[in-house]
């Protein structure tokens, strides 16, 4: 089995389960789209204060340090398809429990919804994540990865335009979200079931299983914990830096065109989100035929450093665009460090891939530290924040992956 599910894509075409998993990155994305249009809404409804607010984000991302370890030891038992099924349950009971956070207006209820939603994003993206890498080539899994992306992205788009169908940011009712989160519930389930009879093989990295008797990493043969591989720990923190920039940049480019004062708030997240396909499209087309994924990534990080100066330093009518751009420096970081920070692991993939979950942490932490800015200094200089991370950054594409 080991054998044949190592070498899945080089005998396969795997057309069909890229198709399904590209569903399952568009959930990823529509959940956490939700909380761009989210937090500006429940703010206002719940007279909160920016920090506050930010909490929603908080309690989605918290899950992934809570819940990514678990979700590694749940995906070596069950495997990565019904992996993926679960997920989606966790997510139906976290995206139900919004109508009680509505009926009794409590914020505590909210968190604990986006919470438990959270869980349930930690394990699909526990899943979904190293298997479209495993699923190909080593070489072309930023390739793949930006296909998923361009999925992913959409779907943070798509996501506060469906909501702004039902509530209003302007005249914010909570009794009014029952109707949406009803319908989105009910598309959860039907996910979870279809993913159950979805046709995905289960494949394994090269040298995963334990009884391999010639594992292809040597590198990996030699170690006896996950915290022996330097690279993968950086890969952790530059995955954690980069999904919280990437937050940044799409759950606040509401608040800030709403704040300054501009028409159509919720559409704003479409422009970050162009940026990023345009990245993406670079991606799908160039690596590895032009350039090496590291090499993207140098771009990007560099791309980030440039952006999230001139948005503290240009005037808001126009800085907010530089905030839309940040869409395409953070493109092709998820596709380029994924594959750079688990290379190697061998019998270690599904522990290393359930710690990079881990990282994804960062969407809560940074985008916290972003309102506490926010409430002190105002929300453009608040994306000072974004500036040490894109170092690390940029440190990691230089010099981190390379770290044995």
């Amino acid at each position: 089995m080991a054998a044949e599910t190592a070498t899945y894509s080089r005998r396969n075409n795997y057309v069909v389960p890229i198709i399904i998993i590209g569903v399952m990155f568009f959930v990823i994305g529509f959940a956490l789209g939700i909380n761009g249009y989210l937090i500006p809404y429940l703010k206002k409804a719940l007279d909160l204060s920016s920090a506050q607010s930010y909490l929603v984000l908080a309690a989605t991302f918290s899950a992934f340090v809570v819940f990514g370890y678990p979700s590694g030891m749940i995906i070596s038992k069950i495997g990565y398809r019904r992996g993926m099924m679960v997920s989606f349950f966790f997510f139906a009971v976290g995206l139900a429990l919004f109508v009680p956070s509505a009926r009794y207006e409590s914020l505590g209820l909210f968190l604990l919804a986006s919470f438990i939603s959270g869980m349930g994003n930690t394990l699909l993206q526990a899943s979904v994540n190293p298997y479209i890498t495993i699923l190909g080539p080593q070489e072309s899994a930023a390739m793949r990865i930006s296909i998923m992306g361009i999925i992913n992205k959409a779907a943070w788009a798509v996501a506060p335009i469906f909501l702004s169908l039902f509530l209003n940011l302007d005249a914010p009712s909570l009794g009014k979200m029952y109707f949406p989160f009803y319908l989105i519930v009910g598309m959860f389930i039907l996910l979870g079931i279809f993913s159950y009879f979805a046709p995905l093989p289960e494949v394994k990295a090269e040298g995963e299983d334990e009884d391999e008797e010639t594992p292809v990493s040597t590198y990996a043969r030699t170690k006896t914990s996950i915290l022996q591989f330097p690279h993968l720990i950086l890969g952790v923190i530059a995955l954690f830096f980069y999904v919280g920039v990437e937050t940044i940049a799409l759950a606040t480019i509401v608040d800030y065109a709403d704040s300054i004062g501009l028409g159509n708030p919720a559409t704003y997240t479409t422009y970050t989100v162009i940026f990023m396909v345009i990245g993406y499209l670079f991606g799908v087309f160039f690596i590895p035929k032009v350039i090496t994924q590291n090499t993207a990534l140098k771009i990007n990080s560099w791309l980030g450093i440039i952006s999230s100066l001139l948005i503290v330093l240009v005037a808001g009518k126009y800085s907010i665009w530089f905030v839309a751009l940040l869409g395409l420096a953070n493109s092709l970081m998820w596709p380029a460090i994924w594959p750079l920070a688990i290379a190697d692991l061998g019998r270690f993939t599904k522990t290393g891939a359930s710690l990079l979950v881990m990282g994804i942490v960062g969407g809560a932490i940074l985008p916290l530290i972003f309102g506490g800015v926010k409430d002190f200094v105002g929300i453009q200089a608040a994306y000072w924040v974004c500036f040490p991370a894109y170092l690390f950054i940029l440190f990691y594409a230089y010099k981190g992956h390379k770290i044995r």
